[in-house]
């Protein structure tokens, strides 16, 4: 290929070529004359806008961040390292992180997707835990849009394409559906992984003249500027930039996996410092190995391991090729290291050295391209704390009269319902995924929360992703809190003490007040829930810029959330299981319909002021719930959440094709609140007197299981009657329906 010059550091200055990559006039500024009292040549203005960037820097939201709690004496490993660690006893620990990958999947959606979850998985095995499951956070737009069924095909297929290949079982997810998403469509993906404590690595790069070692996969020019391309907002017209999206190889990363499991596991007395190379590549991996552990680097790049011809200093620094690590080895053993790799085929070359000069540098064909105080990349990149404004609608919303149905037929109603898309059944999307694989999931997608057995153990573990993004759209704090509430309300629905929380805080441009107001105030309601529910922020990253032609998404923190099962016999699922069982329900049912499908199904729209919330209520619930299932006394578990108790009851009757015979005290609208902090829950009728008093009155009796094959809830007003069988065709068939 032809070789185009690269511009001088003059003309980057005087064109202001900078900007171009996203710097500031005033971030170019302080690079020139604060850090290196001179023009930054062209491959360092490249390793500052991608290491600035907000992906790789969180330099607009890291003082949302300190706001949340990250310790508890269950915590191990906070945020910082590549992914959180939680101690689950008898020296073993879960480690587990979600991130974010939306801008590649709009453009490139399998791609997107696939090397979504492919760099998820490195983050976990880089701390020395072996993955054990994947979950996903989708977001989309109405299923009435050729681009969103396509985009929704897509996604899924590099999801299930990657999972399905490496041999990680997709266990459980979301997926919802609202216009908003409509350019710009929400990709997470989080992976959980175990480890024993001793095996706990740390991505640092220390001990002077220690090996830097590059392992894995060639460097290609794919996803160079991924991590700014991650830090920009989409604009009809312009050229999508393809190049931009990386490309993914499960087979070859199953290789590295478990080439870095051994070299963990066998070598770790050679073993200094492990990292995934993920957004921005080579130089963050590398800048911030040394900057956590305060050393400085000499790479040299004619050794980086390429797969294309002529790629220069920048392409290679920048490129996000995927399925490739950084390690920090002691002297003397790289040979040891090559060996072990070469049995995974697998490239492992000594490309640098560790320096104890603080600085960053550089060699290209024998000409020093880069010298930098590694910090400056790493560690000092400028920290915003932008303008903050309530967005016009807020008070509009608190202004409005409470929006109340006017339900004619409570049966079409429910039936209706059933068939939105965020509602129906996502069966259709979660049988691609190989949930199974391995042989350690015990409750597979479809209950409340995805659990898998630890091996040699009587434990599980329980694990979500949650976020009810229209409640964060009416009021970002109290939205906020109900996301962390509602993922905690499906780990006890299936027997777990939550432990702690990875999110993926996806926002519009923190550039416009409104966009900063909506990620601050919401970090408020998050920081709040994780304080009373003990669930401490332990990973996670922040996807902002989420906005097609100045429109951006709802505020949509999804949260990811494990908890630890004591003992298998306490795990629960959400279905009805024997007949003549009774039916209780779990905290209190009001008028709250602003924001919830009922009024999206009637209005098109959600408008008015979010419900009443109340933590502390919704904690002692919870707890009631897990006492109870601990005891013994609990045959299914339920959280109530979208569309209501009809829903939730409907959902819990669908697998083993029971009846049901409710009755209560109650309008039939009320079916369709979305009152939090409320489970379904069936009891044995033997076990009611005991579990009525430990419930003090916050259980209400309200039905039975039948063999009839019928729901029917009556209501003060009106009767809900259909067939089990017909109900849950529709529910099942209103996805395939909508994307043919």
């Amino acid at each position: 290929m032809m070789k185009v010059k690269e511009p001088t550091a003059q003309e980057i200055k005087s064109q202001r070529i900078y900007s171009e990559w996203g710097l500031t006039d005033e971030e170019y500024r302080m690079i020139e004359e604060d850090i290196l009292g001179r023009m930054p040549n062209y491959t360092e203005t490249g390793l500052f806008s991608v290491m600035w960037s907000e992906h790789c820097s969180y330099k607009n939201s890291k003082p949302v961040l300190r706001k949340f709690p990250t310790e508890g004496p269950q915590v191990l490993q906070g945020p910082g390292e590549g992914a959180g660690i939680v101690d689950i006893g008898d020296n073993q620990a879960v480690v587990f992180k979600a991130e974010s990958h939306n801008h590649p999947s709009a453009v490139e959606p399998y791609e997107g997707a696939a090397t979504g979850v492919g760099g998820i998985i490195r983050d976990i095995f880089s701390m020395g835990a072996r993955p054990i499951a994947i979950l996903d956070s989708l977001r989309f737009g109405e299923l009435t849009n050729e681009r969103t069924k396509y985009l929704l095909e897509e996604v899924v297929a590099g999801i299930s394409g990657y999972g399905n290949c490496i041999g990680i079982p997709t266990v459980g997810g979301e997926v919802a559906f609202d216009s908003c998403y409509e350019g710009n469509p929400l990709v997470n993906a989080m992976c959980v992984g175990l480890i024993d404590h001793k095996n706990i690595q740390k991505g640092q790069a220390k001990g002077v003249g220690n090996a830097i070692m590059y392992v894995g996969a060639k460097t290609g020019r794919d996803g160079i500027h991924g991590a700014t391309f991650a830090s920009e907002e989409f604009v009809e017209g312009e050229e999508q930039q393809r190049s931009a999206v990386q490309v993914g190889d499960p087979f070859m990363e199953k290789l590295l996996l478990e080439a870095c499991l051994e070299l963990i596991l066998e070598h770790a007395d050679i073993l200094v410092g492990i990292q995934d190379m993920g957004a921005a590549g080579l130089v963050s991996s590398s800048a911030e190995m040394a900057s956590k552990a305060g050393t400085g680097l000499i790479l040299d790049l004619d050794d980086v391991p390429q797969r294309e011809t002529g790629m220069t200093p920048y392409e290679m620094m920048l490129s996000e090729s995927q399925e490739r690590m950084l390690i920090c080895v002691k002297k003397g053993h790289e040979a040891e290291v090559v060996e072990l790799f070469q049995k995974y085929e697998l490239d492992a070359v000594t490309i640098g050295k560790v320096t104890d000069d603080g600085l960053y540098r550089l060699n290209h064909k024998g000409v020093e391209v880069a010298n930098l105080p590694v910090d400056a990349l790493a560690e000092d990149a400028p920290v915003y704390n932008k303008e903050r404004k309530e967005p016009a609608r807020i008070k509009k919303f608190e202004a409005l009269a409470d929006f109340h149905p006017n339900i004619i037929s409570g049966t079409e109603t429910f039936l209706n319902l059933l068939q939105q898309p965020t509602i129906a059944s996502k069966k259709v999307i979660y049988e691609t995924y190989d949930s199974q694989v391995r042989t350690n999931t015990v409750v597979l997608p479809g209950s409340d929360a995805a659990v898998l057995r630890v091996r040699g153990t009587k434990k599980a573990l329980a694990m979500t992703t949650d976020c009810n993004a229209r409640y964060l759209y009416l009021n970002p704090e109290i939205g906020g809190q109900i996301a962390v509430a509602e993922a905690a309300r499906n780990i006890v629905a299936s027997g777990g003490q939550p432990l702690a929380i990875t999110d993926c805080l996806n926002y519009g441009s923190p550039d416009k007040p409104e966009g900063f107001w909506e990620l601050w105030t919401s970090a408020d309601g998050i920081a709040k829930a994780c304080e009373v529910l003990k669930t401490p922020v332990i990973s996670g990253n922040v996807s902002l810029y989420n906005e097609t032609n100045g429109q951006a998404i709802y505020p949509t923190p999804v949260i990811g959330m494990v908890g630890l099962i004591e003992d298998l016999a306490h795990i629960t699922t959400q279905e009805f299981k024997t007949v003549d069982d009774l039916i209780y329900v779990l905290g209190e049912t009001k008028a709250d319909f602003n924001g919830s499908e009922l009024q999206k199904m009637a209005l098109g729209l959600i408008e008015g002021k979010i419900m009443d919330f109340d933590l502390v209520v919704e904690q002692e619930i919870q707890q009631l719930v897990l006492t109870a299932i601990k005891a013994g006394l609990i045959e299914s578990a339920h959280d109530c959440s979208e569309g209501g108790l009809a829903i939730a009851l409907a959902e819990s009757v669908f697998k083993n094709k029971l009846g049901i015979e409710v009755d209560l005290a109650m309008p039939v609208s009320f079916l369709f609140s979305e009152s939090q902090s409320r489970f379904v829950v069936s009891i044995k009728e033997k076990n009611q007197t005991i579990f009525e008093e430990m419930m003090n009155g916050n259980a209400e009796f309200i039905g039975k299981i039948t063999d009839n094959g019928i729901i029917s809830i009556q209501a003060k007003d009106q009767k809900i009657e259909v067939s089990t069988q017909t109900a849950k065709a529709l529910w099942e068939e209103a996805i395939p329906c909508l994307m043919k």
